[in-house]
């Protein structure tokens, strides 16, 4: 350990004082480690079977992914009939089955402000082969009431379990969910009974809160989009509009106002179940000013009428290679982006945490859905499944921003009903594909029941990950910044990659349908003080935009990303972790962006008089002497001199 003189000493021991000034008083966590896994780059792993098929599924704590299925008669048992829920532990490989209670088949979901997950939705009582039961509020085969609300507050510890809600919500197969900027939820749309597409003796054209609000709001865009207005495409927009995508339609919601504002026409293809396109709103960052743009690719050229035509043979029909942006805050109109380069009905797109979005799942024929029809693949109403991810650049040149470079294939065929969801070292796992009625397996099933589940491995994953040091565990919506420490191993060497450096947060979303509910991915912005001696530099950070429509409350995920390497993700929590309105503080200024040069050696073996050099140059470069004062200290204590 190298040894500093007295006057560091004095300077060290102020710092309580100095951090209190720039509030770093906050709570941080200990820095992230490496993988625990190695994988094949660009590969999938098979690392097991689920215990119940992944209609659903989601991240909910740093070691836990929940799974959530429809009621089916799945070899795993619970309380004397087969378990629709489970949860996997990522660190031990171990599942355990859990009780969902009701029945969640083609439920929607999402998280709240305060860390509670809500499951939505939901079929009616059913028994053997799908069909209705006598009894919709328990009993029978599967002992299934019909699923309304449920709620899941995760644990790592396997004692929590799904809970009913008090408050029943109405009718809804198929709805959407997604989280509001006071960690709130909407729910929208879907039918009272099922089926392939919706009609109007079932419709649900209505929008309502959890928790309550009062009674359901009706949605002209949702009454007016039949048959295909189920799991209409929603995203909370920064202006703190919802965009709403159904059928061939698009608007724009005030849902404080309940005035809806049509937009133009999606181009090309519907995107909304069945055609179930690929999408995701695009990272939210400074340099896009925070301006929300959602990516369409996929989907099927369906006219309304065609959708219930007995000529409509479906698994016969290609899929779209189709992909537009739209950009609602700023335009109403669609913009053409480069193509697929496969044709893709329920493909998931996932946001990696480098801002690149990966392609995967899906087929080129058909579409979502399933049935007896004698044309149906089994009962599968899509094949053709395509096996090959692919990876989107937001910021690659036109006609170069998809890649399958370096990627390899799948051997599971992921077709209706897959789920995918990000994973905290930046793999992916993936799991599902069920286009039955119930259970079915075996060797002459196209596409069975299916239950393997494997891990897809980006390109950065077996690289060195960044160990940052001072993440700060709970972020508000402005307020003061924080700094982050990275050493010359994270920086890999070079201290120019702090001009490649970035820190985000990403909510995963709540996967199913080719959806992701409330998945984003959103920069923070940050300058940097780097110190070329040593190859180290400290990142001042601000917290997040001081608008929670940008990114709702709740628990998210924060990498730092050092030349398109992330770290491994931490839990973080946004906003106060309560429901309620979010306070919005004064954003604080950041100092300058600097790196330090010295014509002495590295920091390893650096005298007094390099330390006292550089701190001159910080004290003339950056925005006051308190914050030049802590950025030497970081640095010292992260390259062993303190």
């Amino acid at each position: 350990m190298g040894h500093l003189p007295l006057s560091s000493l004095l300077l060290v021991s102020s710092l309580s004082a100095a951090v209190g000034v720039l509030g770093q008083s906050a709570t941080t966590l200990p820095a992230p480690g490496q993988p625990t896994r190695t994988g094949t780059v660009g590969g999938f792993e098979l690392i097991g079977n689920s215990l119940v098929s992944a209609q659903q599924v989601f991240l909910a704590t740093p070691d836990k992914v929940f799974f959530v299925d429809k009621v089916e008669g799945n070899p795993t048992q619970i309380n004397g009939h087969p378990a629709w829920a489970s949860e996997w532990s990522l660190s031990s490989n171990n599942q355990r089955p859990m009780d969902a209670l009701t029945n969640t088949f083609c439920a929607g979901g999402n998280v709240l402000g305060n860390g509670t997950w809500l499951n939505v939705g939901g079929n009616q009582a059913i028994t053997y082969g799908g069909q209705p039961a006598a009894s919709q509020t328990g009993g029978g085969a599967y002992d299934d009431p019909d699923g309304r609300q449920s709620l899941l507050t995760p644990c790592d510890d396997g004692s929590c379990d799904w809970t009913l809600s008090p408050n029943q919500i109405d009718q809804r197969w198929y709805p959407t969910v997604e989280t509001l900027e006071d960690g709130t939820a909407i729910i929208l749309g879907g039918c009272r009974n099922g089926g392939y597409v919706n009609d109007a003796s079932q419709d649900n054209p209505t929008y309502e809160f959890f928790p309550p609000r009062g009674d359901p709001i009706l949605s002209p865009i949702l009454q007016n989009t039949l048959p295909a207005n189920l799991f209409p495409l929603t995203w909370l927009l920064p202006s703190g509009n919802l965009l709403i995508q159904s059928n061939w339609a698009t608007v724009t919601l005030d849902y404080t106002a309940n005035v809806e504002t049509p937009l133009d026409d999606v181009p090309d293809a519907v995107r909304v179940y069945p055609a179930s396109a690929g999408n995701i709103m695009l990272p939210l960052t400074p340099a896009n000013n925070y301006t929300a743009t959602i990516l369409f690719c996929g989907g099927s050229n369906v006219q309304p009428k065609q959708w219930t035509q007995k000529s409509f043979i479906i698994p016969t029909y290609p899929a779209s290679t189709s992909c537009v942006k739209l950009t609602p805050d700023v335009s109403g109109s669609y913009v053409q982006d480069d193509d697929l380069p496969d044709a893709r009905s329920m493909a998931n797109f996932i946001a990696l945490p480098d801002g690149k979005v990966l392609n995967l799942n899906g087929a080129r024929l058909g579409t979502a859905g399933y049935g007896n029809d004698s044309w149906a693949i089994g009962h599968s109403y899509a094949t053709s499944p395509v096996l090959t991810p692919v990876i989107y650049d937001p910021a690659a040149a036109d006609g170069s921003r998809w890649s399958s470079d370096g990627l390899q294939s799948s051997t599971v065929p992921r077709l209706y009903h897959s789920s995918a969801t990000l994973l905290p070292d930046g793999s992916v796992l993936v799991s599902g594909s069920n286009p039955n009625p119930d259970y079915t397996v075996g060797p002459d099933v196209e596409f069975p029941t299916e239950y393997r589940t494997e891990i897809f491995y980006p390109p950065y994953y077996n690289k060195r990950r960044p160990q940052p040091k001072g993440i700060l565990a709970q972020y508000s919506y402005g307020g003061p910044s924080f700094d982050v420490v990275l050493d010359s191993d994270d920086l890999f060497g070079d201290v120019q990659n702090l001009n490649k450096t970035k820190v985000v947060i990403i909510r995963t979303g709540f996967s199913t349908h080719a959806m992701n509910m409330g998945q984003r991915y959103v920069e923070l912005a940050a300058t940097y003080t780097g110190f070329a001696a040593n190859n180290t530099g400290v990142l001042h950070v601000s917290q997040l935009p001081p608008n929670p429509a940008i990114i709702a409350p709740g628990p998210a995920f924060i990498f730092v990303v050092v030349n398109g390497v992330p770290s491994v993700g931490l839990q973080v929590m946004l906003g106060s972790g309560a429901l309620g309105k979010q306070q919005k503080l004064a954003v604080a200024d950041l100092p300058s962006t600097n790196i330090v040069q010295s014509s002495s050696s590295s920091a390893d073996g650096g005298s007094s008089k390099d330390t006292k050099d550089s701190a001159g140059v910080m004290l003339r470069s950056t925005s006051g002497w308190m914050h030049a004062i802590c950025c030497l200290l970081v640095v010292l204590l992260a390259s062993g001199l303190y």
